[in-house]
């Protein structure tokens, strides 16, 4: 989640290779999936989302929601998790609308850090591993951890809080590793990007201001990135925040998202759908054109993205 709170389009389908197929034989027909989305959040009022779920898990909010991948040609998407039961009772509903649904349950958080929106905390190691066990429990897909804060949109756009010391984001991913999940990596800035590199992490989701040291080191590893650069993007003249800081924040997310193409970074479609002014279903879509952006040659583009998804699609399932 880059935010606490929330076009129409068409999505682009995946063209032909010349023998009506890409690798993992997926067809013309199919649709980018969501790999990253939040679908207890609403894209317009955190808060207010929550409260829907106080009492007992909304099952009208989670069915308008998969209406909205449906309409969108959408049947495939990663959850972020939530500490409401709402992504766990999504899995059970998903079915019904034809979408393949992944959810780590709840993200899990180091106590008074970033992360008590989407999941719970620890204090140690422990703690830590009851929690991913706890996911087991639930058969969880992954395991979502989070090592740093945010985006700082109110004042410099740099990352809020403390990033969490590499040897205990490394103990994190080895103890998921050893409970047989994928791990999904809430994490910005430089540095801590390149922790998770070094720590084997599977994923790393928004990763805003990665330098050149840290992609190369990306390319070189089997890490997926998904930027949800469209959550920027999505709020240019909304008023709450300085257009000319978010103007500033989307065109470096777009040079490091070229110079990561460039590299040959595995990367996936994800928008953080449910964040503030990023709708489900049309968030995807939106995500998709700020990409268009970033690269010259659409179907090369195309064939890059279905590529980082299949391997989310692979990874990201316990069994």
């Amino acid at each position: 989640m880059e935010k606490d709170e929330g076009k129409e389009g068409t999505i682009i389908m995946r063209e032909d290779a010349g023998n009506g197929c890409y690798d993992g034989g997926r067809s013309r027909e199919d649709m980018f999936g969501e790999c990253h989305a939040h679908i207890f959040m609403d894209g317009v009022n955190y808060r207010e989302a929550v409260q829907r779920h106080l009492h007992g898990v909304d099952d009208r909010v989670i069915r308008r929601h998969f209406k909205m991948y449906r309409e969108k040609g959408i049947t495939f998407v990663r959850d972020g998790g939530d500490d409401l039961g709402v992504s766990e009772r999504a899995r059970e509903i998903a079915g019904e609308y034809g979408i393949d649904y992944r959810t780590p349950i709840f993200a899990i958080h180091r106590k008074g850090c970033y992360g008590g929106i989407v999941g719970k905390a620890y204090e140690n190691m422990k703690e830590y591993a009851e929690l991913v066990r706890e996911v087991k429990a639930h058969k969880g897909d992954f395991i979502k951890i989070m090592t740093t804060g945010i985006m700082d949109f109110d004042t410099d756009g740099g990352i809020t809080g403390e990033a969490l010391p590499y040897a205990e984001v490394k103990e994190m991913v080895h103890i998921a590793h050893e409970e047989g999940f994928a791990v999904m990596c809430h994490t910005n800035g430089a540095g801590p990007v390149a922790d998770l590199v070094r720590a084997g992490a599977d994923s790393v989701e928004h990763g805003n201001y990665v330098s050149e040291e840290t992609l190369l080191m990306m390319a070189e590893s089997d890490i997926v990135w998904v930027p949800t650069i469209t959550v920027v993007a999505n709020m240019f003249g909304c008023g709450r925040f300085s257009d000319e800081l978010l103007h500033r924040i989307y065109e470096s997310g777009k040079k490091n998202i070229r110079r990561a193409l460039d590299l040959g970074v595995h990367m996936a479609l994800g928008s953080d759908a449910g964040a503030y002014l990023v709708p489900h279903g049309q968030g995807l879509l939106d995500e998709w054109r700020c990409f268009q952006e970033c690269a010259e040659d659409e179907d090369v583009l195309k064939a890059r993205i279905f590529e980082g998804e299949e391997k989310i699609r692979k990874k990201f399932r316990f069994f």
